[in-house]
């Protein structure tokens, strides 16, 4: 039995971790699986980096972002593997959301026209509206950001950005800290059923089948323990398909709710799992079936065009000066070739390529798969932009707000 630490953040989307120890998946391929539970991404990215976990639940930006120097100590960071996609909310108090859309239900369904709204909102608001992240390099900032320059609303001049960890912003909701904030599921669910905040846009509407948390490895360690790593995506796979089952959707929401994982309610994280979304208090659940997503249509898979657009959104907003050299470094972090060499033999459907037009699927789409049958869903932006990895600097140009 070998040990791997790994270290997570209390969130639905750890799910999957989760599972693989609980259930047993992990220790049926040989890993006991020693979770650590940690209360913010930098404390997860610091405990990756030194080295006191082999691996962590982690922003995919964060961990290109740690590649590339720009956040704290660099280190080469591989993720070979995607615990789940979409799973954010964006949440704004009920002052705010008094000047959108009164019907939450149409908020949600229409990304485009709320963002209209949301920019007319913060110029009605008592003051620069203040909104919560988890990180700055996070998908949920990144997603933000490109719904908020869609309407001409400047990210770092309109609103202020604050960073918090995801656990404490219900908490600085209720102080008054922050007027909103944008997080992975439960947070926002539990801002809204506490009556602090009102649903306004979901990352699955602004992003279909948008990238969120991956499995982060030091690649150093990760190129010497192959056959660890292997048997580990493994377990998870084995796992992220368990928890896409709506028959385990009960069981895995009162695992998540102990006290050790998450520590929320049971019944809030269920009804999220479900794609169940209360956009406010007392209102009906507004229907949101991709909501998140953990093992179908190989989610889990690390498509490289998938970190280049993570890497065009920071050279978008100035976090990194674009270079070919920090570009291939980008793109190296997600490693489709260790997932195919760990799973290629499991008989699960992957894709045969490593790169793909991002946006481009507007209907399921059959695809060349390496192993298997696969069929893509839907994966559009809400704009209607479609990303070419090897267009970045037209891509970028397309934008009214150049960086």
């Amino acid at each position: 039995m070998t040990t791997i630490r790994a270290a997570f953040l209390p969130l639905t989307d750890s799910a999957p971790l989760i599972v693989a120890a609980e259930i047993g998946f992990a220790e049926r391929r040989g890993i006991d699986l020693d979770l650590v539970r940690t209360t913010s991404w930098a404390t997860a990215r610091d405990r990756l980096v030194f080295g006191q976990v082999q691996a962590a639940h982690m922003l995919a930006p964060l961990a290109i972002a740690v590649t590339l120097g720009l956040s704290q100590q660099p280190a080469a960071l591989a993720t070979p593997f995607k615990l789940n996609l979409n799973g954010n909310m964006l949440v704004m108090s009920s002052e705010f959301a008094a000047a959108l859309d009164p019907d939450p239900v149409v908020r949600l369904s229409d990304p485009l026209a709320t963002a209209h709204d949301f920019g007319s909102a913060i110029g009605l608001f008592r003051r620069k509206p203040v909104i919560g992240v988890v990180h700055r390099f996070s998908s949920h900032a990144l997603m933000l950001r490109y719904w908020l320059a869609s309407v001409g609303v400047d990210p770092d001049r309109d609103v202020t950005l604050r960073v918090l960890p995801p656990s404490l912003m219900v908490e600085a909701m209720r102080g008054a800290e922050i007027d909103g904030f944008i997080a992975g599921d439960p947070w926002p669910a539990v801002a809204v059923a506490d009556g602090l905040a009102e649903a306004v846009a979901t990352g699955a509407r602004i992003w279909q089948r948008g990238v969120e948390k991956v499995l982060a490895f030091r690649a150093a360690w990760l190129e010497e323990n192959p056959d660890t790593v292997d048997s580990l995506l493994l377990a998870l796979d084995e796992a992220a398909r368990w928890c896409d089952d709506a028959a385990n959707r009960p069981a895995l929401a009162a695992l998540l709710a102990r006290p050790q994982y998450v520590g929320e309610s049971a019944e809030l994280i269920e009804h999220s799992l479900a794609g169940m979304i209360v956009p406010r208090l007392g209102n009906p659940p507004f229907a949101e079936p991709d909501f998140m997503i953990f093992h179908r249509e190989a989610t889990a898979f690390p498509w490289r065009s998938q970190a280049l657009w993570i890497y065009s959104q920071m050279v978008r907003w100035g976090q990194v000066k674009p270079s070919a050299e920090a570009e291939a470094a980008a793109a190296a972090v997600f490693r489709p070739d260790v997932f195919r060499r760990a799973l290629g033999a499991s008989g699960a459907a992957m894709p045969g390529a490593s790169m793909k037009m991002e946006g481009a699927v507007s209907s399921p789409t059959a695809v060349g798969a390496y192993r298997g049958a696969l069929t893509l869903s839907p994966d559009r932006f809400f704009d209607g932009r479609v990303f070419d990895p090897e267009q970045i600097a037209a891509y970028l140009a397309e934008f009214a707000l150049p960086r």
